[in-house]
């Protein structure tokens, strides 16, 4: 029976596609962005998150691992992640929740049970599926199963995706899904691989044969002041204003995810890039308005 991994079903999302959704995060993606929001969707494999700020340092999870993966020393509780088996005991007897596993298997049904029982404000509202990640694509398998198995429940689908996957994958999903919504973040594969870890050849070139097929398609761009804004962003408008997008999404950057940085044990890059203000948004917003490109901040 086919089974994926997924991050997060989030009911009553607005900001996934049009109307009333729920976003399936699927876990994986072969990107490693500075600013990612979602850390815990990166690897592909179950993780550890630890809340800090919860822990009494009561010495339950190292009483109950079995592997040695979690000491207090000096009265500060340290996790061995290089020694730990996800076997889930620590988190089982954690008396005060700080610990959890992000990434938990579904199969395709289990994941349309949860969909459907939404169907009546999908309904309602013109709103429907969104599979996001991480990357989607990264399950293609487990993916196309989902998006063929809403399809056929009559429930319109979204993808939110950062591109970088093969063309055939793209075709294959295109033919069913009703929207994309795509990231761009460089026009430049070399700052791109810098920021990101990945190219962008085929980002764009996916990007373009979407364009081609007429699919309808929201382009999402991150802004971060000092990495992709200025001239990458004027070379970004003249770019979509040749193709068939439907509506640019100006994301302005933000540290929501930060935390979740400490919670995997991670060093978040980003940690004194200041977010962008209202009025410099309000200027990159007239850049694009300027190629006659249908743009909005946030979405």
């Amino acid at each position: 029976m086919l089974r994926g991994k997924i991050i997060n079903i989030q009911k009553y999302s607005i900001h996934d596609g049009p109307g009333i959704r729920t976003t399936v995060f699927l876990k994986g993606c072969p990107l490693n962005c500075w600013w990612c929001h979602n850390p815990e969707s990166q690897c592909m494999e179950k993780e550890i998150l630890y809340w800090k700020n919860k822990c009494t340092s009561c010495g339950m999870c190292v009483k109950k691992c079995p592997n040695g993966a979690v000491e207090i020393k000096d009265g500060k509780l340290i996790n061995h992640r290089d020694k730990c088996t996800l076997c889930g005991k620590c988190i089982d007897f954690c008396i005060n929740n700080a610990r959890d596993i992000s990434g938990k298997e579904y199969t395709v049904e289990e994941v349309m049970k949860e969909v459907e029982k939404d169907i009546v404000f999908y309904d309602e509202s013109g709103g429907g599926v969104t599979f996001s990640g991480g990357e989607p694509f990264s399950q293609m398998n487990f993916l196309e199963a989902l998006v063929e198995a809403s399809k056929n429940r009559g429930i319109h689908v979204t993808i939110d995706t950062t591109g970088f996957t093969t063309a055939e994958n793209i075709t294959k999903i295109a033919s069913m899904a009703d929207l994309f919504l795509y990231d761009l973040k460089f026009m430049d594969s070399d700052e791109h691989k810098k920021y990101t870890g990945v190219p962008n050849e085929s980002i764009i070139e996916n990007l373009k044969m979407l364009s081609d097929m007429h699919k309808e398609v929201y382009v999402r761009i991150p802004v971060i002041p000092g990495i992709n804004d200025g001239e990458n962003l004027k070379k970004s408008a003249e770019f979509l204003r040749n193709l068939n997008i439907s509506k640019v999404n100006l994301l302005p950057y933000h540290k929501y995810g930060m935390d979740k940085y400490n919670r995997l044990g991670l060093e978040y890059k980003l940690k004194d890039k200041k977010e962008p203000t209202k009025e410099e948004m309000e200027d990159i917003l007239e850049i694009f308005k300027c190629y006659g490109l249908n743009v909005k901040i946030g979405g």
